[in-house]
């Protein structure tokens, strides 16, 4: 990353007032060596615990931290949306998504940083890549983020080890690419229509240590994946499948 680049987080939160400061102290100490940051915290109405109080609050003593307050928010993908227009709208050279209670670790964005300055437009955080790993993570969510992964490279003609992952990050020009193209999915199924879009830009994996907080899987997240990528295939037998080029 070049000295002159700025960087923008996204971190969409949901009563995370247990880890809520600790996090974002953690976050800030791996990224405070850059000249140009700013980091956007998303909350809204799906947060009931004090998060929000216990945000502002740490906000209002690092001017680097802003609170996005979106009580409009229906759903996951609405709230990463959010915080993906506050970043585009920041200038941000890099724009970096990480999950917030720590299963992702801060400690590991060093990694997405070295993509960037080594070309890459996006760098994508991999759990099955040699050198990553899932903590407490159960057979079902083992078997459906894998079984995810396989079925959308076959369907897509994709090629990462890991589609359905967070914790990622993009230079500007590519996320605003991405985003041109509907988001069709409303669960966490975005986070693949993301990477199929990005198909054809540079892109890498990093090898991330995922804490899985939730061992089961919600049918409706099942539901609506098998859904958005069945259309998507059919998209792509059409050849109307958008690129997304960089």
């Amino acid at each position: 990353m070049a000295a002159s680049q700025s960087l923008a987080v996204v971190v969409p939160m949901a009563n995370e007032s247990a880890t809520a400061a600790q996090f974002l102290r953690g976050l800030l100490d791996q990224i405070d060596h850059l000249p140009q940051l700013v980091v956007f915290v998303v909350l809204d109405n799906a947060s009931n615990d004090g998060t929000l109080e216990i945000v502002t609050e740490f906000a209002s003593r690092e001017p680097r931290v802003n609170v996005v307050w979106a009580p409009e928010n229906r759903s996951v993908v609405d709230a990463y949306m959010r915080g993906y227009r506050e970043a585009l709208a920041s200038n941000s050279d890099l724009i970096l998504e990480i999950d917030a209670g720590f299963s992702h670790s801060p400690k590991e964005i060093s990694g997405f940083l070295q993509a960037m300055a080594d070309g890459y437009d996006c760098a994508f955080g991999s759990r099955f890549v040699d050198g990553a790993t899932m903590i407490n993570s159960g057979w079902q969510r083992y078997l459906t983020s894998k079984g995810g992964t396989i079925v959308t490279n076959l369907l897509i003609g994709t090629r990462l080890h890991d589609m359905t992952s967070g914790f990622q990050m993009f230079r500007r020009d590519a996320l605003e690419k991405i985003l041109s193209n509907r988001i069709r999915s409303r669960g966490p199924f975005f986070q693949t229509e993301m990477k199929i879009y990005a198909r054809h830009m540079r892109i890498c994996e990093i090898p991330i240590s995922y804490h899985t907080t939730e061992s089961m899987v919600r049918q409706s997240s099942i539901s609506d994946a098998f859904s958005v990528l069945w259309e998507l295939f059919v998209l792509r037998m059409k050849g109307t499948l958008a690129p997304a080029k960089a």
